[in-house]
């Protein structure tokens, strides 16, 4: 009698392939999405008027005269690609948002599912709102700080490429720091966690929230104080809220399971 592979291995085998066929498929729509906007946006308004933008914020506390400057043959074509991109990749977020969510959608309960459009427009929109706070008042305030405490001695003229580094990290913190409303609704929502747990947890949350800031901002108070107060805030909105959720599946039965 021959051997044979037994059905289930079989079928947990072709499950496996298939679930990265369809990994694949959505990473593909993903970038596609990205590449796509950032083609338009090369062509209107184009590199040099969106970078411009981006350092608005610096130009308007550089002393009478003074621009940023490019050390680099090539950083005054790369930088503002580069700053295109990540505008790209914030205007296909709801695109892309969706693709991973239609990934997981198969393996959760059908209230679970329902999350799925709620979820992804308001990540979208609470993304989009931390970058908006950071641009708008974090870079302000920050750069207003350091023209004010530089010595006279020295010439104020930040390189585009260091620039960049410091807006990437900055935006991507803050975007990430203003989704914490949806972890707190997404965690009671699940029953993951009860509002009470997470109360309990706050100093936990101060904590780490101080030390993500130190982690992730520029070596100066202000900037940490700019993350982490704005961090501990949403927590609290995101326990508000939360107290108005029913948990779909007590949290008891998750931890008898």
């Amino acid at each position: 009698m021959q051997n044979s592979t037994p059905p289930d291995n079989t079928e947990k085998e072709e499950s496996f392939f298939s679930h990265l066929i369809e990994l694949r498929s959505r990473l593909i729509r993903a970038v596609v999405a990205v590449l796509g906007v950032f083609v338009i946006l090369c062509i209107y308004p184009g590199t040099g008027a969106i970078y411009d933008f981006i350092a608005q914020p610096m130009i308007q506390t550089l002393p009478a005269g003074n621009k940023m400057i490019a050390t680099g043959v090539i950083t005054p074509f790369l930088v503002p690609l580069k700053v295109t991109l990540l505008f790209s990749f914030v205007l296909s977020l709801p695109y892309v948002l969706y693709q991973v969510w239609a990934f997981i959608a198969p393996g959760l309960y059908q209230h679970e599912k329902r999350l799925a459009m709620p979820l992804v427009i308001s990540s979208t929109l609470l993304f989009i709102a931390g970058m908006a706070f950071c641009y708008f008042i974090v870079f302000h305030t920050v750069f207003h700080f350091i023209s004010l405490v530089s010595p006279e001695s020295i010439n104020f003229a930040p390189d585009i490429e260091a620039y960049l580094g410091f807006v990437m990290t900055m935006f991507i913190a803050f975007g990430i720091t203003f989704e914490v409303p949806i972890v707190v609704l997404v965690l009671v929502s699940t029953g993951v966690m009860t509002v009470e747990k997470l109360k309990a947890a706050r100093g936990y949350v101060i904590v780490g929230a101080f030390v993500i800031a130190a982690v992730v901002t520029p070596p100066d108070v202000l900037s940490q104080l700019l993350l982490a107060i704005p961090l501990c805030l949403l927590f609290e909105l995101g326990l508000f809220a939360a107290r108005f959720i029913k948990p779909a599946r007590p949290v008891a039965e998750n931890n008898d399971n």
